[in-house]
């Protein structure tokens, strides 16, 4: 249980520090990012949306109070990242970091659903 623990909040430490900084590059429209949304064809306005998302993703994905809000979380990070890959592999670009990242939120998302049901079986 305390592996299980340790690897859950590593997993899910690193993915919300990752989302987090991803959202501050967007909400600050770093100039790098903004030339390649651009020569891919995204909006601009999509890039607030994004960083908008990946803030509240990453508070919500370490709130221990609201366990539907988290399962949101994870639901949206996994379309991001599908999407991300995607556009990577589509745009010959380095799409790495979008499936290290889609990993470790499986693994996250694997830890949560197993402390959960430890916890919900130990009480019952």
């Amino acid at each position: 249980m305390k592996r299980d623990k340790i690897i859950y909040w590593v997993s899910t430490g690193l993915v919300s520090i990752g989302f987090l900084l991803s959202s501050i590059m967007y909400l600050t429209s770093n100039p790098e990012l903004m030339k390649s949304f651009s020569e891919i064809g995204f909006p601009v306005f999509f890039v607030t949306i994004l960083g908008i998302s990946k803030l509240t993703g990453a508070i919500a994905l370490v709130n221990p109070w609201m366990p539907k809000l988290r399962e949101w979380a994870y639901a949206g990070f996994t379309f991001t990242l599908i999407g991300a890959v995607w556009t990577h592999v589509a745009t010959n670009t380095p799409f790495i970091a979008p499936l290290f990242f889609m990993l470790l939120l499986g693994i996250s998302y694997f830890f949560s659903n197993r402390i959960r049901k430890t916890v919900t079986n130990t009480v019952l």
